[in-house]
């Protein structure tokens, strides 16, 4: 009985399957192969802009990521000023706001009616000369494309990542000494695909009011940072005192050198102590980077500071 059932089974095997009436051949619809042939045009799309990316990355030598934990610690504010002090250097320094919801960089550098050159696949960004020397600060923003300043962007994740891709892929943004990346509080989508794409960045800067709660939150993103394998510069303490216009008494309104100590506990570098001044919050105001305006204040020298720690790393480099 065994020697008959292997022999009805070895000639079923023999056989091999049967085609037509027992087995059709699987038809695509025409629907299947257009959602095909449109998930091929989206890999292609995927693929020339990594291209583009990788392209635009190997002319920029050097590329800092801005941070902090919450906002309104005036990380943008950083952010543009140390753009602008390499700029007055006679660098060729691009700053892209990521901030991609609450974009606010082109207002800081008085460019909210400006536009890009360019079309969708080779957009030409908002170039600035520096007021002195050769230097030149390109910029880019998603404010550049709103129809008005109230206008809200309510985007989900999968958008934004497709707009991060175009902004570093399709950005014409040439030979840059140094490209300064805004992001927006916290570590949601835009940091995790900017960690995800910049793999080469020289560092990370984490900006932070001297205040507990500040501290609480940039510790998180200083947690972020290690977790993606990030280099991170240190730590920059903003708002440490506020210096009087009239009398010019430093007084310590968030605490005293909470951001110095959470360096020093981390093992960071501190770059720089910023003053909480007037002048600051009027230079964001009136679009002209505060270390354009001064060079001899107390927060024009602690910014130009700070900015001679980044460029004593990225000479490591």
């Amino acid at each position: 009985m065994l020697a008959q059932a292997a022999t009805r089974l070895g000639d079923r095997l023999n056989k091999g399957p049967q085609l037509g009436r027992h087995m059709p051949i699987p038809v695509q619809s025409p629907q299947q192969a257009a959602a095909g042939n449109l998930q091929q045009d989206r890999l292609a799309q995927q693929f020339r802009l990594r291209m583009a990316i990788a392209e635009n990355l190997k002319r920029i030598k050097h590329t800092i990521i801005v941070m902090s934990g919450k906002g309104g610690v005036g990380k943008s504010t950083v952010a543009v000023n140390i753009a602008a002090a390499f700029a007055s250097q006679g660098k060729n320094v691009g700053i892209l706001d990521l901030d991609l919801t609450n974009p606010n960089i082109p207002h800081m550098l008085g460019l909210e009616s400006a536009r890009p050159g360019g079309h969708s696949e080779d957009i030409t960004p908002v170039t600035i000369q520096a007021p002195k020397g050769p230097g030149t600060l390109k910029v880019m923003s998603t404010e550049f494309f709103l129809q008005g300043k109230e206008t809200a962007i309510i985007w989900r994740g999968p958008i934004k990542m497709n707009v991060i891709h175009q902004l570093l892929g399709n950005v014409e943004w040439g030979d840059l000494d140094l490209l300064v990346v805004d992001l927006p509080p916290g570590t949601g989508d835009e940091p995790l695909s900017i960690a995800q794409l910049l793999k080469d960045v020289d560092g990370v800067v984490l900006v932070t009011t001297p205040q507990a709660v500040s501290i609480l939150d940039v510790s998180k993103s200083l947690h972020f940072v290690r977790s993606m394998e990030l280099p991170c510069l240190g730590i920059v303490e903003n708002m440490a005192t506020f210096v009087c216009p009239h009398c010019n008494e430093a007084t310590a309104i968030f605490g005293t050198h909470g951001g110095a100590k959470f360096a020093e506990k981390e093992g960071l570098p501190l770059l720089g102590s910023i003053p909480l001044e007037p002048h600051v919050m009027q230079s964001g105001e009136t679009g002209v980077p505060y270390v354009w305006r001064e060079s001899s204040s107390a927060t024009a020298i602690a910014f130009h500071k700070a900015v001679e720690n980044v460029q004593a790393h990225l000479k490591k480099k």
